[in-house]
């Protein structure tokens, strides 16, 4: 008889993605021989990989106490959920942004099934480990227990949140650890041209390149980009004065040319497009390569002649009456060097080739970089590795706060136009753009910003902890920022309030807003699905009291966005409700998932709701398999139970779970 699977709180399905398993299934395609009944025989994998393992414990690399702990941390899959909160948000059954309030660390596991490689741009603004910085303890044993009561959620005996202080002896420990979990789960979420970008300063900048080596390999690193946040540089300094921050970028895979573009040309720059012809102003730029490392010793297929057409100034690569003037790729002062093409772009590309004589009789060729592309995009450059702009500095952060609250409630918000650059470079115009630590919105406001001014529709992911702003010092007196006196308990809350206040502002400014302004809340929480904590002395007891999976006071809509993220769902997938003999049934993702959590699924009831949810599920058509979720406590006893398999099963529909 058809079976109904159950879906327990130590099922795969209920926690978020296991890397480890993924890891060791991977290593396990590629070196079957190095398993042992299921286990890695690390002597044979060595020899596999012929010797390439390192034995000794002594390697050039970063180390510190707890570094093999934090590893771990990071590939322990989450046993939370996210809950929604539609009232909290804005356009929630339009919107695709979503701003998440939590430990960043939980939400970047449970955010791995449904978002892995979909991410182009990760930006972060992490503590910069100045001391005064807030930096926390992860807890391995039980993360979510440890979230919840740091951030004042349960009390545990008044485990403070502290400030990281030189004088606590771990103080670059401390951060490293915090800081390597998040960024190793932060990768996995990146695409294969994703790319992220730190925010970071003198305090722990070789620390962040070394780490992010480690994580995502030296040969992934792009640059470290100085940008002048402080014109007038930092008084209390000693000795220098410092005036700038420093910006680190790391790809997923550096090959990829897309990871980051140029920036869009301006000012002076265009008017250097100078010539003009059917397609558009352009500039001449020589063909020889000016640097005489390149030569015909170093690069001796691109070491050849060309030939000019003295009449019509074309520019041929073979000899004839036409193209008589034979051009070599020599200095002035006839020292050899190459061209910067060679003979086979020479052909593809021969139209915009041209060739001029100097006054000394010599020819010179010459390439024409037009300043629009093909489809009217603007010529782009590359970007530099000083950000001198004065629209970058710390000023326009606080001030853009300042307009939207009143006051200046965040001590170093970055500035928008900082933000919009980096979006501009990082990610194209429907990309995801992730920001884990979200302080009080930037990102998320500078997507808004892009977004309207006709940049594409970016989404947005923004996580922050609700980090107290207020903060009781160890004499026992409470520490109130500026934003505790405004009203903001957390810092979370600022970042929500921001991207209200900007939406409403950038709407008011604007007459016909096509783009997405909104963003759904969801909030950190520990699973819908209770676990079963046996009890030896009483198993019969403590099952009989975990009958009902679910813990109380959770909604329909809290448990079926919990399944959203557990089956690698888009947090911000249709969902259609419709009743089908007075119970509430749900199809996700046109039919991907169906889901019916309502109870008293009795054995002459179930044939009604079976059959309503197959004329749906065919009404809908969805392509790929669909699975079905009941609530396990919904039938009233096995019969109502099989029955329901049964008939989903003779229909096509062969996944049928319940919880």
């Amino acid at each position: 008889m058809p079976k109904i699977k159950k879906i327990l709180s130590n099922d795969p399905d209920t926690k978020s993605a296991d890397i480890v398993a993924e890891n060791i299934e991977s290593l396990k395609t590629l070196f079957p021989d190095a398993f042992e009944e299921r286990k890695i025989n690390f002597d044979v994998l060595r020899q596999l990989l012929g010797g390439a393992v390192d034995k000794k414990d002594e390697k050039y690399g970063l180390n510190w106490h707890g570094k093999r702990k934090a590893r771990q941390l990071a590939l322990t899959p989450s046993t939370g959920t996210l809950l929604p909160y539609p009232d909290e948000s804005v356009d929630w059954d339009t919107t695709q942004n979503l701003m998440i309030e939590g430990d960043n660390l939980e939400v970047l596991k449970l955010l791995q099934k449904s978002y892995a490689g979909k991410v182009k741009l990760i930006y972060i603004d992490p503590p910069y480990n100045t001391g005064k910085d807030f930096v926390y303890p992860d807890d391995f044993q039980d993360s979510i227990k440890n979230y919840l009561s740091l951030t004042g959620q349960i009390d545990e005996g008044g485990q403070k949140a502290s400030s990281n202080s030189e004088s606590s002896g771990r103080f670059h420990t401390d951060w490293l650890n915090m800081m390597y979990p998040r960024i190793k789960a932060a990768r996995n979420l990146l695409s294969d041209d994703g790319v992220l970008f730190m925010s970071i300063d003198d305090n722990e900048v070789d620390s962040l390149k070394k780490l992010c080596s480690e994580i995502f390999g030296e040969e992934n690193f792009i640059a470290i980009i100085s940008v002048l946040v402080n014109p007038r540089g930092r008084h209390l300094d000693k000795f220098v004065a410092k005036t700038n921050d420093y910006l680190m970028i790391f790809a997923r895979n550096a090959t990829n040319l897309n990871a980051v573009v140029g920036m869009e040309k301006e000012g002076a720059m265009i008017d250097e497009y100078r010539e003009e012809d059917e397609r558009g102003k352009y500039r001449e730029l020589g063909l020889r390569n000016r640097n005489q490392a390149f030569n015909p010793q170093t690069r001796p297929k691109l070491y050849y002649p060309l030939y000019a057409n003295p009449t019509t100034g074309r520019v041929a690569l073979e000899r004839t009456l036409e193209f008589s003037e034979e051009v070599l790729p020599i200095t002035p002062d006839g020292i050899q060097t190459c061209w910067t093409w060679g003979k086979d772009k020479v052909a593809s590309e021969n139209a915009l080739l041209g060739a001029k004589q100097a006054g000394d009789g010599t020819w010179r060729i010459f390439r024409k970089d037009y300043l629009l592309g093909e489809n009217g995009e603007l010529a782009s450059t590359l970007v530099k590795s000083v950000w001198a702009e004065k629209e970058f500095n710390n000023d326009y952060g606080r001030k853009s706060v300042k307009d939207l609250f009143g006051e200046a409630i965040m001590d170093f918000p970055k500035a928008p136009a900082l933000m919009e650059r980096i979006l501009s470079i990082g990610s194209g115009e429907s990309d995801i753009v992730l920001d884990f630590f979200a302080g009080s919105g930037t990102t998320g406001h500078a997507v808004y910003s892009s977004s309207l001014a006709g940049n594409g529709q970016r989404r947005f992911i923004l996580v922050q902890l609700p980090e107290p702003t207020r903060r009781q010092k160890d004499n026992g007196s409470w520490e109130e920022s500026a934003a505790y006196k405004a009203g903001y308990s957390t810092i979370a809350e600022i970042t929500k309030e921001r991207l209200r206040r900007a939406a409403k502002t950038l709407k008011q400014s604007n007459d016909d807003v096509q783009a997405d302004l909104g963003f759904r809340v969801y909030k950190l929480a520990p699973s819908n699905i209770v676990a079963w904590v046996p009890e030896p002395s009483d198993l019969e007891g403590t099952l009989l009291a975990n009958a009902e999976h679910l813990l109380p006071g959770r909604t329909e809509q809290d448990v079926l966005y919990e399944l959203l993220l557990k089956l690698g769902l888009d947090l911000c997938v249709p969902i259609e409700k419709k009743d089908i003999a007075g119970k509430a049934v749900y199809a996700i993702g046109g039919g991907a998932l169906i889901v019916c959590l309502a109870d008293g699924l009795t054995k002459d009831s179930v044939e009604i709701v079976a059959n309503g949810i197959v004329a749906w599920w065919k009404a809908l058509a969805p392509a790929g398999e669909t699975r079905i979720v009941f609530k396990d406590s919904s039938f009233v006893d096995d019969v109502a139970k099989a029955n329901m398999a049964a008939i989903l099963n003779q229909n096509g529909i062969l996944d049928v779970r319940s919880l």
